[in-house]
């Protein structure tokens, strides 16, 4: 099955479009398995963490499963072949899963018991939290592959899942937003303004972090390696 680029032209009759619409809903499938595997997983260690340490690392999980409009358009702007195996190959934030934490030490702290797990293989990590992209955006990325079983047999699913603080994510909910509302032309003093406010947010995490050690006597969590 070859998914045509959205510019191209082509006629089709009923019967082949349901039957691509049900091959790209089959292919995403398999995304939404792998999204819901690292759900679970991280549902389970913070109702362990509740209960074992009366502490609660995760604030709020979130995930997504690419639309197909959205993953056609990824296509087009990578330009790589519009089949399913291709897709595969290429693109592996299909599904994703964001972490958002109350402090920096908690998003390395759920890496790590995360990446450890046996069925988790850790494909790929980013670590914009030690390292902020130029615009000022901090968070920890990772792309990690975990075994879905279908009645045909098990696939390997790739997930990307973030790590963030609140303020990271709050920043980076606003960055968005102006991004969207400039069409990404944003005036040169509000991107100042921006990397601003996350010099702001980090100072924040930093002093909240600070706190919560003096209070609980918790050390930061370890960083992890970057690649």
């Amino acid at each position: 099955m070859t998914i045509p680029h959205s510019d191209e032209r082509i006629t089709v009759s009923a019967a082949e479009l349901r039957a691509a619409r049900d091959d790209v809903q089959r292919f995403l499938l398999e995304y939404r398995f792998g999204m819901q595997e690292i759900e679970t997983k991280l549902s389970i260690l913070r109702d362990e963490f509740q209960l074992l340490h009366d502490y609660n690392p995760i604030e709020h999980v979130s995930s997504r499963v690419k639309s197909p409009d959205s993953l056609m358009d990824k296509v087009s702007r990578k330009g790589i072949d519009a089949d399913f195996d291709s897709i595969r190959a290429h693109i592996t934030d299909i599904a994703g899963v964001r972490v958002t934490c109350s402090f920096t030490s908690d998003a390395y702290r759920l890496f790590d018991l995360l990446t450890q797990q046996a069925d988790v293989t850790l494909r790929e990590v980013k670590d914009y939290i030690a390292q902020p992209k130029p615009n000022g955006y901090k968070s920890l990325h990772a792309i990690v592959e975990v075994p879905v079983f279908l009645s045909t047999g098990a696939v390997q699913v790739p997930v990307e899942v973030q790590f963030r603080t609140i303020a990271m994510d709050f920043w980076a909910s606003l960055e968005h937003k102006i991004y969207y509302k400039y069409d990404r032309q944003v005036p040169a003093g509000l991107l100042d303004s921006l990397r601003d406010a996350a010099e702001t947010a980090a100072e924040l995490d930093g002093r909240m972090e600070q706190l919560h050690r003096e209070v609980h006597g918790v050390r930061p969590g370890r960083p992890p390696m970057r690649t």
